[in-house]
């Protein structure tokens, strides 16, 4: 059996199913060998993995020998076909299930090209990315962060011109409007730098002035805070100086 298909019972479950997935999306067919369905469709699973080998893992669980697993995932009927991504459940049917859904569902799972090239994460790839799907923000963000870092702000613009609303989005939108205003680049400088620190302290000073650029620079505080964990202390200490001014 290759690495692509894998056993798995109740004392390698963690291991091989939980924490692989962190890495390498992995597919569960809980299946028995009375069970007429699961020998229908295992072949379409191992097939589907085999032609995505180094993408995914099809791990199989016989649910007579490991009834534990059974119970603790509620499986009430085989097969069923579980999929994990970054330790936690991603997509799940139950049932035999044709050829052409059985490939839908792990092109659903397993990476594609574009999430391939975001996670290489350069510009080269990130260009190519959104070529391959158009307004991606975790592609079209930090491209318009590269351009402004240059100065290039008609570059960066444009890659937000079809971006929704969001935090980073809308802040990324109101730097440039600032930039053009010939306003804050010495915090922008700092965030470029990845100084958040000084770039905080700098946007809260000119949060303060009563300007018409205000909501502005509130925007881009916003977006940057966006970018750091919630329970991160500077972003809990900028949020608590913020709503100080603002409220």
């Amino acid at each position: 059996m290759s690495v692509t298909v894998i056993d798995v019972g109740e004392a390698d479950f963690q291991r091989e199913v939980i924490d692989r997935s962190r890495t390498t999306p992995v597919v569960v067919d809980f299946w028995a060998a009375w069970c007429g369905p699961c020998r229908q469709l295992g072949p379409l699973l191992e097939a589907a993995a085999t032609a995505r080998e180094g993408d995914v893992v099809l791990a199989k669980v016989d649910t007579d020998a490991n009834p534990g697993l059974a119970r603790s995932w509620g499986i009430q009927g085989i097969p069923t076909v579980k999929a994990f991504r970054d330790g936690t459940l991603a997509a799940e049917f139950v049932g035999a299930h044709p050829r052409a859904d059985v490939e839908a569902f792990f092109d659903a799972i397993v990476p594609s090209e574009a999430d391939r090239l975001i996670a290489a994460g350069d510009e080269q790839a990130l260009r190519r990315a959104l070529e391959l799907s158009p307004g991606r923000a975790e592609a079209a963000l930090p491209l318009a962060r590269a351009h402004l870092a240059r100065g290039q702000l008609d570059e960066a613009a444009a890659l937000l011109v079809d971006m929704p609303p969001g935090f980073e989005a809308d802040g990324l939108r109101a730097r440039i409007a600032l930039a053009r205003a010939g306003e804050l680049a010495d915090a922008f400088a700092a965030i470029d730098r990845a100084d958040s620190q000084r770039a905080f302290d700098l946007l809260m000073a000119a949060l303060a002035l009563p300007n018409g650029q205000r909501e502005d620079v509130r925007l881009v505080l916003v977006g940057e805070l966006a970018r750091l964990a919630p329970d991160d202390p500077l972003a809990r200490e900028t949020r608590r100086r913020m709503a100080a001014v603002l409220f």
